[in-house]
C-alpha cells in the first residue's frame, strides 16, 4: 500500500510514490515531512521516501482544514486533503481517501500511516481503515499483523484477512479497554496484561511482582515500555542495575546467543520473547546491544521488541484482540467474512515456543519491497539513532506513538525488510 517501489508509487492520479510509517498507535495518514528537521540517518531516508505532489494529481481535492498532530517524539501540522489510493499490485482504487500534507513538521522523518480507530471513535471522518471497509477492499474492519523475526527481516500486514501460516496454535480473544476506562482516556488497543515473567535457560520461570497492567499495541514503537520499578527488576536479571546517560540499558551482546525467554502472559495466552528478539543490537565498532524496555511512568505499551514474537488480529468491528505465539512456515493469505469464525482458527506453523491458549471473491494484492535505501551496509536511520537519542518518550494524548523501527515502509514493508502485504 501506498508505494510499490522507489518509482512505482500509488497516490493520486498518475500514483506517486511515497513512504510512511506503519503505527497501530495512531489513527491519520499524512505524509510529506520536513527533511531538515532531522539530521544523520534519519535525513538520508527522509530525503529517499518521496513526496506526493499535489499540482500533479488529477483526483486531488484540497479540503482545507488544519490540524497538529502531536506524538511521543516529533509533531506535524497538516492540511487535509482528498485523493486516490490505489492498492499495490491490482487496479483497485480507494477514492477520496482523507488524509494529511504537512505543511511543517518537527523531527519526523517520513509521514505516518495510523491504522488505529476511526470515524465516530478517534477521527471525524473515514480514515484509511473506514474506507478500506467502506469502499469493498475488504469485507470486515480489521487485519492482521506479524513483523517476523529479526533472522527473518520479513513482515506481514494482510487487511481484511489472516495467514495461519504465520503463527501457532489457536487465538486468544482480549477484549479493547475502552477509552473512559483506559490509562490515558485514548482509543487505543489497550489490553490487560496478567504478568511479566523470565524464563532462563535450565531454570524455572520467575514471575515479575507489579506486573499486572494495562498495556496497549503499539507497531510505531521500537520498544516496550514498562514501569520503572518492572523494568529495572527485568534489567536486573539481564545483569544491569542502572540505565545510561539516555536511558538505555545496555547489556551484553552475548546474551542474544542464550536460549532463554521474557514471557508476556494474558488470559488465555502467554508469548513467548526470546532473548534475541528483546534486545536492540546498535550497528557500531564495537557492537552495542540494548534491552528494548524503557522505563515509562505515565502507561505501558508493548512495542515492536514484543510483536515481533507476537502475532496479533486488530478486530476493530468488535473491539477485541486475537493473539497467539508467531512463527512462519510459509503464505496462506484467506479472507475474512465473519470475525466469529476466529475463535475456531488454528495457526498451521508448529513452535519450540509454544503460546498457552484457551482452548465471495476477493481481491489480493501482495507486495515484496525493499527500504529505499541505496545500500545494505547503510544501518536504518531508527537502528541507528536508537542509542544517542535523549530518551524514550511516551505518545502524546493525543495520538501516535514513540518513533520506531518499524520505520519507513514501502507498501507497509518495514523498513531495511522485505514486507508482503495482502488486501484481502
Amino acid at each position: 500500500m501506498l508505494a510499490t517501489s522507489p518509482a512505482n508509487g500509488v497516490i493520486g492520479t498518475p500514483p506517486q510514490p511515497v513512504y510512511v510509517q506503519l503505527d497501530t498507535g495512531s489513527f491519520e495518514l499524512w505524509v510529506n515531512p520536513d527533511c531538515s528537521t532531522v539530521s544523520g540517518g534519519d535525513a538520508v531516508f527522509c530525503d529517499r521516501a518521496g513526496r506526493y505532489d499535489t499540482a500533479k494529481s488529477s483526483t486531488f481535492n484540497n479540503i482545507g482544514t488544519t490540524k497538529t498532530l502531536r506524538y511521543g517524539i516529533g509533531s506535524a501540522d497538516i492540511t487535509y486533503v482528498t485523493d486516490t489510493i490505489t492498492l499495490t499490485g491490482s487496479t483497485m482504487g480507494l477514492k477520496g481517501v482523507q488524509f494529511g500534507v504537512a505543511n511543517a513538521t518537527e523531527d519526523a522523518f517520513s509521514g505516518i500511516l495510523g491504522i488505529g480507530y476511526g470515524q465516530g471513535i478517534a477521527t471525524r471522518y473515514p480514515n484509511f481503515i473506514d474506507q478500506l471497509a467502506a469502499q469493498n477492499a475488504t469485507k470486515v474492519k480489521a487485519y492482521t499483523l506479524a513483523l517476523g523475526s529479526k533472522d527473518e527481516q520479513e513482515g506481514v500486514i494482510v487487511f481484511g484477512g489472516i495467514d495461519t501460516s504465520k503463527f501457532a496454535g489457536p487465538l486468544a480473544k482480549l477484549p479493547v479497554i475502552p477509552a473512559d476506562m483506559s490509562p490515558d482516556m485514548v482509543p487505543r488497543f489497550w489490553v490487560d496484561m496478567k504478568s511479566v515473567s523470565v524464563t532462563p535457560p535450565n531454570k524455572n520461570n520467575q514471575v515479575y511482582a507489579n506486573s499486572s497492567i494495562p498495556v496497549f499495541l503499539d507497531s510505531g514503537s521500537t520498544m516496550t515500555l514498562l514501569p520503572p520499578n518492572l523494568t529495572a527488576a527485568i534489567a536486573k536479571d539481564f545483569g544491569v542495575d542502572a540505565p545510561d546517560a539516555n536511558g538505555f540499558f545496555r547489556l551484553d551482546c552475548a546474551l542474544t546467543k542464550v536460549n532463554g525467554t521474557l514471557d508476556f502472559a494474558f488470559d488465555g495466552v502467554t508469548v513467548r520473547v526470546p532473548y534475541k528478539e528483546l534486545i536492540r543490537e546498535v550497528p557500531s565498532t564495537p557492537p552495542a546491544c540494548f534491552l528494548g524496555i524503557t522505563p515509562s511512568s505515565s502507561f505501558a505499551l508493548l512495542g515492536d521488541t514484543f510483536l515481533r514474537s507476537a502475532y496479533v488480529v486488530f478486530d476493530l468491528e468488535n473491539h477485541a484482540i486475537w493473539m497467539t505465539q508467531a512463527a512462519n512456515c510459509g503464505s496462506t493469505p484467506a479472507a475474512l467474512t465473519n470475525l466469529s469464525s476466529l475463535a475456531s482458527v488454528t495457526g498451521a506453523c508448529g513452535t519450540t515456543l509454544s503460546a498457552v491458549t484457551n482452548p465471495s471473491t476477493s481481491q489480493v494484492s501482495t507486495t515484496s519491497i525493499t527500504s529505499p535505501q541505496s545500500s545494505s551496509s547503510t544501518p536504518p536511520a531508527a537502528e541507528a539513532t536508537t542509542a544517542t537519542t535523549g530518551g524514550t518518550q511516551v505518545p502524546a494524548s493525543g495520538g501516535g506513538s514513540v518513533r520506531g523501527s518499524v520505520g519507513l515502509i514501502s507498501s507497509l514493508a518495514i523498513m531495511s525488510a522485505v514486507v508482503l502485504v495482502h488486501f484481502i
